[in-house]
This record gives C-alpha cells, structure tokens and sequence, in this order.
C-alpha cells in the first residue's frame, strides 16, 4: 500500500516465498521468480491486476509440480492453497478500490444444487467437502464469516421424517460453520412448481413431476435436479455473472491421489476458480466434469469382470499360506479414463480388457493372508451398492483443469451452467431409467455442439460410507429383512431399458434434427435395431455371468483350499457365500429382472414408453424454456 491507496501493493511476500521455495519444482517458476525480481526493483510497486496475473501464471507452474512429483505433494499443496486465498485476497482489494471495473469481465457467483434422498452420511460428506474447498481456497471470500459467492440448495426428496430432520440439522450446522445453505423443503417445491402457469404444468410432468402434495417424495433424482432449477430462477440476483453447479450427495468436492499405502483423499482442486475462468473465457453454456473413484454406473452392468477380478484373488490365495504376510499390496488400480469397470465399455468406444485386475489390500500394518481375506469378504456386499474393489478410478493430472474439450455426456452428480444453459436440463425423469445422463448429453451435443465441454474437474465420487449400506438409501437396490440378501431387480431393468434408450438417441441425433420433433415412425425402426443388438449382447454377459459364479463357487468352496481348514473364517466364507448367492439371485436364470428383459410384454411396454418420451421431448423442451 502507498500513501493510504490500496491499488499498489509491495513486493508480494507469499508470492516471491513460494518462488524462492520452489524454483527447482519447474522451470517455468525459475523464469518467473527472475520476472517478479525485475518488477520488484521498478521504480513503482506492483500494482493488484500484475501481482492477480502473476499468482494466475504461477498455479499451473505449481500444479505441473506437485502432480509429478517433484516434489514433497502436501508441502506444495500448502503452499498452492496459500497462494489462492492470497489471490482472493487482491482481488477483494481491487474490487474495492480504484481498478474496480477494469480489466477482466466480474467473476461468477456459483449457486450449487444437491438433489438428496434418505442420505444422511452422504450430505454430510459432500457438504464437508465443500466446506474445506472453500476453507483451502476462499474463492470469493468472507464476509463476517461466510462465504458470500457461494449458495448450496440442498433439494429433500425423502420419504424417512428421521432423515428430513438430520438433513434440516445438517444444513443447519453448515450454516453456522460459514457456507449459505439453504433447504427445499418438499412443501416448498411443490409451492414452486404450483407457481408455474397451469397451460404451461401440465406439459412438464415428465420434466418435474406429476405426484401429488401428499406423496411428494421419491421423485427421481432427475426430477428432484430439475426442480432445484425454479430454485436457482428464485435466489438469482444476476443472470449475467450466477453459474449453478449441480452436484449428487455422494461427490466429493477432492480427488484421489494414489500412494504406497493406497488411495488418499486431497482438496487440490480450485473448481470455482478454474469453472469462473472458463465461463468468462469461452462461450461455454454447460460444462461437465467426470468422475474418479467408484465407478458411475450401476453393478447390473460391472458384474461379469468383477466375478473374474474375484476368481482371480482366489486363484492367487490359494497359492499362498494364510499365516504368510499379505501379497496384496502395491497394486493401484487401472489407468485413468479407460471405463475397466465396464463390462460392455466397447459400446462407449472404449477398448475391452479382458485380463483380471489384482486385489488391492487396503489393511494398514503388518497382517497375514488370514486377515487380508477377511477384509476382502466383509467389503464384498457393497459391490451391489456400486462400490467396485479392484477397479476404481483415479485422478490424473493430464493438461491441466481448463482445457475443453466437446462433451457427449451429461454426468449428473457433476456439472455447471449459466443461466442461459438451465434450459438445457436431464429430460425423461418420469421414466425412472438409468443413463439419463448420457441420454441427455447425446441430445444437448447435438443442439449446441462445442458449447456443451468436458473438462478435468473431477469429483470424488463414493457410492458408500463408513456408516455402513444400512444407512444409505439407492434407487433400485433393496436389502432383504436379515440385511444378507440383496435385489438389485429394479436396478437392473432400469439399466437394460435405460441403455435402450441411450443408444435410440444416440442414432436419432446423429440422422436427424435434434431442434425438430422426432417422427415417432423413425425412432420405432431404430429402435428395433437397438433392442435386438442389445438382447444379444445382454445374454452373452448372462451366460458369462453364470458361469463365472459357478467358476467362483467351485474355486471357492470345491477344491480343498486352506482357507476350508480355519476357522476363523467361517463368517468370511458366509460373506462370500452370500456374495455368491446374491449374484446368482440377481443374474441367474430364474432372476426377476432378467426374466423381465427376455419377456416380448415387458418390453413392449418399455418401448412404447421410450417412444412416447421422445416424441414428446421437443414439445415438453419448448414449454420449459419459455420459463426462462
């Protein structure tokens, strides 16, 4: 500061300490600690906008470092996190002084939606991950202890009164740690969709919801998200510079850094900052980021290479003694972005793998293969909740976190808009199908293109917690009265139809316009191809499946291995069992869902249902954007 004027600053203290500390980490940063020495010996101070760009130009320098590493990752995280609320705290300064209005457009204040049902570990989680991504950078700042840019909606869809209250109490605590959160309540959402002009309601059912007051819960999460949305159009003071970030309960605002001990959970991504940037940068109307950790898809289609990741522990086990010290460690899972979770990844243009993947034990300390089996078996149910435990996926630095690229697919728990861009929403919520994020972004990129991009700003996504499967709710997936068996029925016919869907669009918006209705004559011929390639490769993953099980079972429990003759793993081996049954309960012959895929009825159901939807999408699009 000079002569009482807070436009010019000093030599930047935390600035010229991160350069002197680090040059060695990048060459970039011994150029610009000559750079910043130069301008320190001019014959005037640095003004804000030259020490605002210097800390910009110093961040990727920073990230390139500690993503390689270069150097000690935690000291160079501290020093990186620093280096933001540093920013954010010229910036402020600026804002309030002289250069007020020069220079960059205003940045963006960010109104985030978190649709929840029946998850209160989950909302804590994601609010607690907010609120250290807020605490690490500060984007926006503080005022009298809150942070002002940033409002979160957390949208109840609950059907538990014990649930409504702790998420009340959880927004309640946030709110007095510092974040704005607000809650819609479902009185008030049904209040906001009542608001809604009647000609214009009854043509957004199947985009909100056409339950009554008294049943107003369990919508779906697309019509829960959709509904957040005549939230945003209420709390936005300026169109111009609101962007709204919609996020599912079970994300997490960090990412997963691979270790020697394993996954390690870190908040070294600035996504407010780096989301600003792009929104005042390009012409970006929707941006979604993907995901890392456990995979976003549903067990009904993960199934088949999870059975041979099994087999394959096994295998390996069995040649090994229970009392010898544990082989499993050191593995750290598949390289990021190639969907090895997926059992039929070569539909999405990926290449299919067909060898095993290893088991990462993840027990800390000395224990033998005794121990490591147990934990193995006791982390097996959650498989048919979406946890995956050899084949998660891992965050990657790569080119940084703002280049963009053309996007296809929506990812529902992770992506962000501008006002102009809430039109652009998740449609076909009332069919309750999976894949209505891939649907929905066949269909956006075909209407505006490179407007709809990807970026590298994944969360962390983690389908369980440490409260334990019987305190999270999942569509689709129920357990039984003694918590052993598990039906994922729902799950898997949503999935199978939902992927009937997807690839419908898919073709659709590839042979004609997506601005103009459908001809219902087109999408019944494409359809027809869709389902009768999907039915055979559902009954080639049917009939691997059973075999693989009975494959596990025999490995298991017919060959006389070791783990036969201890009994200290008689609940282990009632786990895998259980394991074993609830795959053969969900994926067998006799199992409800699939007898509902091979039936011609069922389908012809589904299809007409499917058919119906996207005739009417251009229809039901027009009247939800005349909202806004």
């Amino acid at each position: 500061m000079r002569n009482g004027r807070n436009d010019t600053v000093s030599t930047p203290n935390p600035l010229t300490q991160c350069l002197a500390q680090w040059p060695f980490a990048s060459p970039g940063l011994a150029d610009l600690e000559a750079q910043l020495q130069a301008l320190a010996a001019a014959a005037d101070p640095l003004s804000l906008r030259t020490r605002i760009d210097l800390y910009e130009r110093c961040f990727p320098l920073l990230e390139q470092a500690m993503w390689s590493a270069k150097a000690d990752f935690h000291s160079l995280l501290a020093t990186y996190q620093a280096l933001f609320r540093e920013q954010e705290a010229c910036i402020r300064q600026q804002e309030q002084g002289q250069e007020q209005g020069q220079g960059e457009a205003r940045r963006h204040r960010f109104i985030l939606g978190i649709p929840v049902a029946d998850r209160p570990p989950h909302l804590r989680a994601c609010l607690e991950s907010i609120y250290q991504i807020c605490a690490a950078f500060d984007y926006g700042g503080r005022t009298d202890g809150v942070w002002t840019w940033i409002q979160i909606v957390v949208a109840e869809d609950s059907r538990s009164e014990l649930n409504i209250r702790r998420h009340q109490a959880l927004v309640e605590e946030y709110c007095g740690r510092g974040l704005q959160v607000i809650y819609l309540g479902l009185a008030e959402q049904f209040a906001l969709l009542q608001a809604i002009p009647a000609e214009k309601r009854t043509h957004l059912g199947n985009l909100l919801t056409t339950q009554g007051e008294d049943n107003f819960q369990r919508k779906g999460q697309a019509a829960n998200r959709n509904l957040c949305y005549l939230k945003f159009l209420q709390l936005t003071k300026d169109k111009e510079r609101t962007l709204y970030y919609l996020v599912d309960s079970d994300q997490h605002f960090c990412v997963n850094r691979r270790t020697e001990l394993g996954e390690e959970a870190v908040y070294a991504l600035n996504y407010f900052h780096a989301i600003d940037w792009i929104f005042r940068h390009t012409d970006t109307l929707m941006l979604t980021g993907k995901l890392v950790g456990d995979p976003p898809v549903s067990p009904s289609v993960m199934t088949a290479n999870f059975l041979a990741d099994v087999t394959a522990f096994f295998e390996r086990l069995a040649a090994l003694a229970g009392t010898q010290a544990c082989q499993f460690h050191g593995w750290q899972g598949p390289p990021a972005g190639e969907a090895a979770y997926h059992d039929l990844a070569g539909l999405f243009g990926f290449a299919q793998k067909a060898e095993a993947f290893p088991y990462p034990c993840p027990l800390p300390g000395a224990h033998d293969h005794t121990a490591c089996l147990q934990g193995f078996a006791s982390r097996l149910k959650a498989f048919f909740f979406g946890e995956h435990l050899t084949r998660k996926t891992w965050f990657s630095y790569g080119a940084g976190f703002t280049q963009l690229h053309p996007a296809r697919t929506v990812y529902p728990g992770n992506y962000t808009v501008n006002y102009a861009g809430l039109k652009y929403l998740i449609p076909f919520g009332h069919l309750r199908l999976r894949m209505s994020g891939p649907t929905a972004g066949r269909l956006i990129a075909a209407e505006i293109g490179p407007r709809f991009a990807t970026c590298n700003l994944p969360n962390l996504h983690r389908r369980t917690t440490e409260a334990g499967l019987e305190d999270d709710f999942r569509p689709g997936v129920e357990l039984d009265q003694d918590l052993c068996g598990v039906d994922l029925a729902d799950e898997f016919e949503r999935q199978f139809f939902g992927d009937l869907m997807l690839f419908t669009t898919e073709e659709l918006v590839q042979q004609s316009d997506v601005r103009q209705p459908f001809a219902e004559a087109e999408i019944e011929a494409v359809i027809a191809r869709k389902e009768a390639d999907l039915l055979a490769l559902y009954r080639q993953k049917h009939d691997a499946i059973v075999s693989a099980n009975r494959q596990l079972h025999s490995m298991v429990f017919g060959a006389g291995a070791w783990w036969l003759r201890a009994p200290e793993l008689t609940d282990a081996l009632q786990q895998v069992q259980a394991f074993i049954n609830n795959i053969e309960r969900n994926f067998g012959a006799s199992a409800p869902a699939w007898q509902q895929v091979q039936s011609e009825v069922h389908r012809a159901r589904r299809k007409r249902q499917i058919v119906a939807a996207l005739r009417a999408y251009r229809t039901e699009r027009a009247v939800w954007d005349s909202l806004f």
